[in-house]
């Protein structure tokens, strides 16, 4: 009887260490924007407002974390509506075709202060992989809600083309690259 009652606490005692954490993004302190250069001088930036993020990992440092997006289309925000409802026709997003933009990662692996941080980035249809900074901005308990609350902020590009978002418009109007950064706090 004792074998067995070892057996169960060793087994037990070993899965609370491997026992996967999983991550929500908060909305009210997260963000999701992106900028692009407006005829070659001047940047213009966005974001969008409705999107969701889970993190799971299995180690305290989120070196194995794994890292899901998915978001509304129709939620991109630039300030200007105009500009906005072009945005989402079909000269750019198509939102009416494709409602959602997602982003898996695949891998993470230590990069100075940081991770790089690859994935799959599907956009417009179009899914293709991706490699984008992530910097781990630490741990604390958020005084309001009592929870644990973890922080993280993503950086990188993606070309427009890759994902044929804007065709019609050359570099010269609005850059090829989009340029992506992405904080957030999460809690469990």
């Amino acid at each position: 009887m004792k074998k067995y009652l070892l057996i169960a606490v060793t087994v037990f005692s070993l899965s609370a260490f491997t026992i996967n954490s999983a991550w929500k993004n908060d909305p009210a302190h997260s963000q999701l924007g992106f900028t692009v250069s407006h005829l070659g001088i001047n940047d213009i930036s966005g974001f969008f407002k409705d999107f969701t993020v889970s993190v799971n990992s299995s180690k305290a440092d989120f070196s194995d974390a794994v890292f899901t997006l998915s978001g509304k289309t129709a939620s991109i925000d630039t300030r200007v509506e105009a500009r906005d409802n072009h945005l989402k026709s079909a000269d750019f997003f198509d939102v009416e075709k494709f409602p959602e933009l997602s982003f898996k990662s695949t891998s993470i692996k230590k990069a100075g202060k940081g991770y790089k941080l690859n994935g799959n980035l599907t956009l417009h249809g179009i899914t293709k992989p991706v490699m984008m900074n992530l910097i781990y901005k630490g741990k604390t308990i958020n005084p309001m809600s009592k929870k644990e609350t973890v922080a993280f902020q993503i950086s990188g590009s993606v070309k427009r083309s890759d994902f044929e978002i804007g065709a019609k418009f050359p570099d010269a109007m609005v850059s090829e690259i989009v340029r992506i950064k992405a904080d957030g706090e999460f809690v469990k």
